[in-house]
């Protein structure tokens, strides 16, 4: 179920009104029952899936808290085993095909496998991660082992952010679903606010922008590169208003039900280098790949040589977590030789991009035009796709005619949006907007709503997260 379709409109409100309404003991029920339907509403037989990694990791869970040694390290590689052989399967079988069947042309052999029509289960990237990382957290006894497997099913479940996150430890999001919630002001309020500035964000920014993206990422060749950098700056817009709308509106729905998830987003694109920016992008996917993969090749506590190894692994992994292509792959390692550079400037050079505030500008611009350009990797569908649009960028071509028709209305909520992030930098919407006054408030919100019915998007477009 899309978040701005009209099936959520009443799906949320109803959910909301039957959690408050029933006794506590039976709450888990209604949000089992409430998120299976929710993901059922994609393709109903893949929830099968979620119910099989929910099955594979609440047993492993209790087979690590009652072994020994020997065996604790066995059900945990059961549980990462499982969950990675779903994911290579669906995820990544046919890039792993393709694979081979380069190497049979090398070798001048056949390939005995073939491509599968296989469609990739929503989201599955975001189930197998936040019920991996509970695994991970009982095998280093910084987690009790989940008794009741109808909680644990609502960690992995959670439908505000099942199919693209934020992705949850199972001590924050685990341990509130437990709780007795109280109907209260604060949380609907909160949540409404969230709820409504993420539609706006997600219908007005993002999906206006998907057109500029499209057209010329269809056929570069033929657009002038004036269109051409706009297309990509456009990009960078459609993708942070697109997966930032989804969190917030995740977050506003679970604040509704007193369920508190972690800020995913804090204006990246003000971000004074690529360091600073990956702690504000999609954190907490930074964060579970600092904690599980990173610190678990040495993280810093290692020579010199083996910290720029570590750092490269893990930027590639990251990169290859987001697509079967060698576009993501690239993508995640041109963000790790940035890293490694802002590093040096800052460690070794002792460049200060803080110091005053026309350094943070200069800085953050910089910024984010390296991010527009690494982007182009991320949107193309191949390698050589994306050096057409690079080269494109770079020159005027005489076959090259064609310009974006752009529309001013576009950019109305465009600059709605660009002041409200300026002035909530470094907070949330809703504790920003819960400060002013009950007529600016409302102002506010009847802004948001306006701009939503007249400014929205004609077309509706998929998250682009859920995907991955």
């Amino acid at each position: 179920m899309l978040f701005n379709s009209i099936y959520f409109l009443f799906f949320l409100p109803s959910v909301v009104f039957l959690y408050y309404s029933i006794p506590h003991k039976f709450r888990w029920i209604l949000l089992f029952v409430a998120s299976s339907f929710f993901y059922m509403f994609f393709y109903p037989p893949y929830i099968l899936i979620l119910y099989a990694i929910i099955l594979i990791d609440y047993l492993c869970g209790l087979w690590i808290e009652n072994s020994k040694r020997k065996w604790r390290f066995v059900a945990l590689l059961t549980s990462i085993l499982a969950n990675i052989a779903l994911l290579s399967y669906f995820k990544y079988y046919n890039f792993f095909i393709d694979m081979l069947d380069e190497f049979a042309l090398v070798i001048h052999k056949q390939n005995p496998f073939h491509h599968l029509s296989i469609l990739l289960p929503i989201g599955l990237s975001f189930h197998t991660f936040q019920s991996l990382s509970y695994t991970i957290e009982v095998y280093r006894k910084k987690q009790k082992a989940e008794k009741h497997i109808g909680y644990f099913a609502n960690y992995v479940l959670f439908f505000p952010q099942m199919v693209a996150g934020p992705i949850e430890r199972f001590d924050r999001l685990g341990t509130q679903l437990h709780l007795k919630q109280k109907l209260t002001y604060d949380n609907i309020a909160n949540g409404f606010r969230l709820v409504l500035y993420g539609l706006f964000v997600k219908m007005c920014i993002a999906d206006n922008f998907a057109p500029l993206v499209d057209e010329v990422y269809t056929n570069p060749q033929a657009y002038i590169s004036t269109s051409v950098w706009i297309s990509m700056l456009a990009f960078s817009i459609q993708i942070y208003a697109d997966f930032y709308g989804y969190s917030t509106i995740a977050i506003g729905a679970a604040r509704m039900l007193g369920i508190d998830l972690m800020d995913n987003f804090r204006q990246p694109y003000f971000a004074t280098g690529i360091q600073n920016f990956w702690q504000r992008w999609h954190i907490s996917l930074s964060t579970w790949f600092r904690d599980y993969v990173f610190f678990s090749m040495g993280g810093s506590k290692v020579n010199n040589a083996r910290w720029l190894f570590n750092i490269l692994v893990l930027f590639a992994v990251s990169g290859f977590w987001h697509g079967a292509n060698y576009t993501f792959i690239i993508w995640g390692c041109l963000h790790g030789l940035a890293y490694l550079l802002d590093r040096f400037l800052q460690s070794e050079l002792k460049i200060n991009f803080t110091k005053n505030i026309f350094a943070k500008i200069v800085s953050a611009s910089i910024t984010f035009f390296t991010v527009t350009i690494i982007w182009v990797f991320f949107r193309s569908e191949s390698f050589e796709k994306a050096i057409i649009v690079l080269k494109q960028s770079l020159h005027y071509s005489i076959n090259s005619t064609k310009s974006l028709a752009l529309d001013v209305l576009t950019f109305i909520p465009f600059f709605v949006f660009l002041i409200v992030e300026i002035l909530i930098y470094n907070k949330r919407f809703d504790k920003w907007i819960g400060e002013k006054k009950f007529i600016l408030r409302w102002f506010s919100y009847l802004v948001l709503l306006m701009s939503i019915l007249l400014f929205s998007s004609i077309d509706t477009y998929p998250f682009i997260y859920f995907q991955f």
